[in-house]
């Protein structure tokens, strides 16, 4: 025999089924006391707009080392607050998910260091050696004579941009590169970025399609896309406070300040974040959809 509901019973089932769905992690966010910080909108698979935006394109900065590190454990000796990052890849025209696609990813440790460049310390292009000492000493004579040439040095104090240099050191920490599953999902396994003279923080990242994957790792195909993932300032400041973190002494350049990122939100690369805001130290979970043309390249040049 079936059971008549009783009035306003349907709308009760009804009403949970819809917090449900909005996801889990809110009712989660109230058990805790509201110490969860979840960005509502973080379920970007069904936002139907995301499939039709693409992710903004951006330089690929001095610090790009192709090394062929087939891993989603990129944090070997480093220490910071854990950061588990996922990320999403389809094709921003027809929405549908790129499965075997090489995704790289890269960025420095706590301290504003990147592996391979360690010569460079914390300060970007180079920024990061000591400030001079001493009184100069003498008057600058003559009159400067001729035109200068070439084009202006690139990359800045903070190495945002500019073209390539070549590494200092084999350190191949916080680097790696993972491919794709039918559903466009990667997964790396990292720690949280510091910052380094100029920039804010951020995770480089780079898709390659249409190559071949072989016992020796991903050869051929071109770089579709190359953009950095970035992270809110309510984030970061918190992690200022957290070892190491806290000895990085090297003012930091803000996401508004920053002159890399776009401005446009999740589609220039900022990330959605899942913490405990009461102790970050305990882990950060990012996600992402990185719209893409696979059939246009974008290597960063």
């Amino acid at each position: 025999m079936n059971e008549t509901p009783e009035p306003g019973r349907r709308d009760r089932e009804l009403s949970r089924r819809t917090v449900l769905m909005a996801g889990g992690a809110t009712a989660v966010a109230v058990g805790l006391g509201g110490a969860l910080a979840v960005d509502a909108s973080a379920d970007d698979d069904t936002a139907a707009d995301i499939c039709y935006t693409l992710t903004s394109e951006t330089v690929e900065g001095p610090y790009y080392i192709d090394a062929d590190k087939i891993r989603q454990d990129v944090t070997e000796d480093q220490d910071g607050i854990p950061l588990t990052l996922t990320l999403k890849v389809i094709d921003a025209e027809t929405c549908k998910p790129l499965k075997d696609a090489a995704v790289d990813i890269w960025h420095c440790n706590a301290v504003g260091v990147y592996s391979g460049y360690e010569a460079s310390g914390s300060g970007g292009g180079g920024g990061g050696g000591p400030a001079p000492t001493g009184t100069p000493t003498g008057t600058p004579t003559g009159t400067p004579t001729g035109t200068p040439t070439g084009a202006p040095p690139s990359g800045g104090p903070g190495g945002g941009g500019g073209g390539h240099q070549e590494p200092t050191d084999d350190s191949r920490y916080l680097r790696g590169t993972w491919r794709t599953d039918k559903r466009g999902y990667v997964t790396f396994r990292t720690v949280f970025p510091g910052w380094y003279q100029g920039r804010c923080v951020h995770i480089h990242v780079k898709v390659h399609v249409d190559g071949a994957w072989t016992d020796a790792g991903y050869e051929g195909g071109r770089t579709c896309h190359t953009g950095q993932l970035f992270f809110a300032e309510k984030a970061v400041l918190l992690t200022e406070d957290v070892e190491p973190y806290s000895a990085n002494t090297t003012t930091r350049t803000t996401l508004d300040e920053d002159t890399i990122y776009p401005g446009n939100g999740h589609a220039g690369g900022l990330l959605y974040l899942t913490y405990d805001r009461r102790h970050i130290a305990r882990g950060v979970r990012a996600r992402l959809t990185l719209g893409v043309a696979p059939d246009e390249t974008h290597d960063g040049s």
